[in-house]
């Protein structure tokens, strides 16, 4: 099942800045309630993803 992209995304040729910071706020809005819903549907694993995070994180060296 391929979805059929066209070559340039539908947009004004000049957008401004703020309308791109904008759109790019809202994304991350809607992204981080997403993963928070993920988070509440699916909190095992939810849960083992932060424990590998934490792993992760503790075995980093700086």
């Amino acid at each position: 099942m391929q979805q059929e992209r066209p070559e340039q995304p539908e947009r004004p040729e000049q957008e401004t800045d703020a309308e791109r910071r904008r759109r790019r706020a809202q994304f991350l809005r809607e992204l981080n309630e997403a993963k928070a819903l993920r988070e509440r549907v699916q909190p095992r694993r939810a849960r083992a993803a932060r424990m590998r995070q934490a792993v992760r994180m503790r075995s980093f060296r700086w």
